[in-house]
């Protein structure tokens, strides 16, 4: 069993209770890290997922029943003080995390016909400026507080793709991906890892039973994509066991043929 006890961790984007942020925070509390998570309630009701509002306080509870600590704040990676903002309550909380888990995203649907710079700039806001200077005010912070310390941790959740319906979303995942190896470049002297992950279609309440019935002849388990499948790869890769791992795009999508 993995063994994160000490660790801190931050995971963005943690805003339904059947989300892949949801499922990554319970599989690092098992294994004993403490959670700091965001979410935003503006995005989930626009979205048409439906926000929650009383979820994150019941979340943290959750969390906070399996002997972690845990905190959370509303954020949203478009306001460029965020990343600093976040890093401030985590440390005020918790202490200075190791471990970061972005998967706050911004997605909106957009083909060549309806593709405008507006929608670029929404999904490059949060997609790209907010994740990107927040993981380097991760990492900036991580370097002064654990000097020669090797437990660093940067996961990015992305996708990739023939959609043609969904460009933007495409487009700025692509941007992370493109960071992820010269970035693990200049972290592996400060201590940190950074691997990119592509779930593939996960079944996390969005899936109605027409795009079921499409997408389940494309996996060849004959299953659809769980949140806890991506969770239980994130918390190996947020482990020691995974420390010579680091600038890899790794999909884990049980096969999925829909490429």
């Amino acid at each position: 069993m993995t063994n994160l006890t000490g660790k801190i961790a931050i995971v963005t984007g943690v805003s339904r209770d059947k989300g892949i942020g949801a499922a990554i925070c319970r599989s690092l509390a098992r294994a004993g890290a403490d959670i700091f998570f965001t979410h935003l309630s503006s995005f989930d009701e626009m979205s048409g997922m439906g926000a929650d509002q009383h979820f994150p306080h019941l979340f943290c509870e959750e969390l906070l029943d399996t002997g972690v600590r845990s905190a959370h704040m509303e954020l949203d990676l478009s306001d460029e003080t965020a990343p600093s903002r976040l890093m401030d309550k985590v440390e005020e909380f918790l202490g200075t995390p190791s471990i970061l888990v972005n998967n706050a995203t911004y997605e909106a649907p957009a083909n060549f016909r309806t593709l405008d710079k507006s929608i670029l700039d929404k999904h490059y806001q949060v997609n790209n400026s907010g994740t990107i200077l927040l993981t380097m005010e991760f990492a900036r912070r991580y370097e002064r507080a654990f000097p020669g310390y090797k437990q660093g941790r940067i996961i990015n959740m992305v996708s990739k793709g023939p959609d043609p319906n969904n460009l933007a979303y495409i487009a700025s995942k692509g941007m992370l991906i493109a960071i992820t190896e010269p970035l693990s470049v200049g972290l592996a002297p400060v201590g940190i890892t950074i691997n990119s992950i592509d779930p593939g279609p996960t079944d996390s309440g969005w899936i109605t039973d027409e795009i079921r019935d499409h997408l389940l002849p494309l996996f060849p388990s004959g299953r659809i994509g769980e949140p806890e499948d991506a969770a239980r790869l994130i918390r190996f890769l947020a482990s020691e066991d995974s420390g010579w791992i680091t600038g890899q795009l790794i999909k884990s999508e049980g096969g999925f043929l829909g490429k």
